[in-house]
């Protein structure tokens, strides 16, 4: 029994040595790492697209607004909401009692002022023929002084006879002068009837004109969008003429006027294609071009913006006038290029943390100070050696699109397995996120 029992107690012993041992081993393989997992994500060929995203409005292409240029009541309404209008039709009429009354006003006015005239012109031809008149009588009484001036010197008539000669004469001379005097006036006469007969006609015009506006036509054939007015509503052109209808041109062809911040629009460039959808079709995506990047600056809160125009063919006219459009505008596009996943951009090793903080500045002088190709900058992803070891790869980047980018250079090949995120069973926490597939490296 005491053999039995010895062994049984070095058994034990044993037992719990191995116990022990193995505790102090997985301790000692947790403080050096060995219980890490990592997720990878494969070297892949594809497409990627470069966008530049912003917001915007959908408008009309052309849109008028309709107004009144005279004050008075609303009449009658020959449009409303969504009509159909062509160029030239009637779509309002304002009351005209008021305007044709100054029609006929201004009529009686030109007919007054053309009887004016007629008599100015009466008295013109009237102040001609006392004119006329008077030159016959001062060339009577200049004949007649001189018969008698002769016959005075061999004293055949008195001295009064020939005086009254010579005043006949210098009266026959002063009328004249007078019905001279009264052909100016009655030209004067003349010439003011004149520009009385045309200031009467240019206030008949001005009535008949505001007689015309009483009757609102359309401008464009298109859509009526809005109606601001009703039957009986009085509207008052006095300061600015008032909106009465707002008429799309045109709602098969629509524009997207989109917000690109200042840091996005130095990319846009006419005719790049663009890519948007509306909260009223969530499934479905339109398409358009750059038209127009517009040089006026909008600035809310300090942020500035430019307009960036898009065309739309609007056939089917789902597209609806103030529609919000959140828009993709597709700067480059490439494809069959070598691809990753930018999680492995993002990821780095835990025992490399440290010496990546001591190296940062001298890092980021290198590459200040070096290029890395045309378009190109550096990055550096993580794969396993052939020992087991996680290993960083150095590359050159193109273009990415947000969740891929596009490796223009470096030693990666189509398949070939990287790192994107490290998983410590230890502190049971992750480096990164959303990984394409979780498993041990396969070569």
């Amino acid at each position: 029994m005491d053999k039995r029992k010895k062994k049984y107690l070095i058994g034990i012993a044993i037992v719990l040595l191995i116990l022990v041992g193995g505790f102090f081993l997985y301790q000692w393989t947790s403080q050096n790492g060995s219980n890490q997992k990592f997720r990878f994500a494969k070297v892949e060929r594809g497409d990627i697209a470069f966008v530049v995203t912003a917001t915007g409005t959908i408008n009309p292409v052309i849109t008028v607004l309709v107004g009144s240029q005279v004050s008075g009541t609303i009449k009658a309404l020959y449009a409303d909401y969504n009509s159909r209008v062509k160029e030239g039709q009637v779509i309002a009429q304002i009351d005209p009692a008021i305007f044709e009354a100054q029609v006929e006003q201004g009529r009686a006015n030109v007919l007054n002022a053309q009887a004016n005239q007629l008599s100015a012109q009466s008295n013109l031809e009237n102040a001609q023929a006392n004119f006329a008149k008077a030159e016959v009588a001062v060339a009577d009484t200049k004949r007649t002084l001189d018969r008698n001036r002769p016959l005075l010197e061999r004293n055949v008539i008195a001295q009064a006879t020939l005086d009254t000669a010579q005043a006949n004469y210098d009266t026959a001379m002063a009328q004249r002068e007078v019905a001279r005097a009264q052909i100016g006036s009655a030209k004067s006469q003349v010439e003011s009837s004149k520009a009385q007969v045309e200031q009467a006609k240019a206030t008949l015009k001005v009535a008949d004109t505001n007689l015309r506006y009483t009757t609102i036509r359309s401008p464009v054939s298109g859509t009526v969008i809005s109606r601001n007015v009703d039957v009986g509503q009085t509207v008052a052109a006095s300061l600015q003429a008032p909106t009465l209808f707002t008429i799309a041109k045109d709602l098969t062809q629509m524009q997207v006027d989109t917000n690109v911040s200042e840091a996005d629009v130095g990319r846009v460039e006419v005719g790049q294609g663009a890519i948007f959808t509306v909260d009223a079709y969530p499934e479905k995506t339109f398409r358009g071009k750059v038209s127009e990047i517009r040089n006026a600056p909008i600035t809310i809160q300090n942020v500035v913006t430019y307009d960036v125009v898009i065309q739309v063919d609007n056939k089917d006219l789902k597209l609806k006038p103030g529609m919000t459009a959140n828009v993709s505008v597709q700067i480059e596009h490439k494809e069959g290029i070598l691809k990753i996943p930018n999680a492995a951009l993002r990821f780095r090793p835990e025992f490399t943390k440290t010496k990546e903080a001591e190296e940062k500045k001298k890092e980021g002088l290198k590459q200040m100070k070096s290029p890395t190709g045309e378009g190109g900058k550096p990055g550096r992803i993580w794969s396993f050696s052939k020992e087991g070891k996680p290993v960083p790869i150095s590359i050159v980047l193109g273009i990415t699109d947000g969740t891929y980018s596009e490796v223009s250079a470096g030693g990666l090949q189509e398949g070939m397995e990287i790192i994107i995120e490290e998983i410590s069973n230890k502190k049971g926490t992750t480096q990164s996120s959303a990984p394409p597939f979780m498993g041990p490296p396969r070569r």
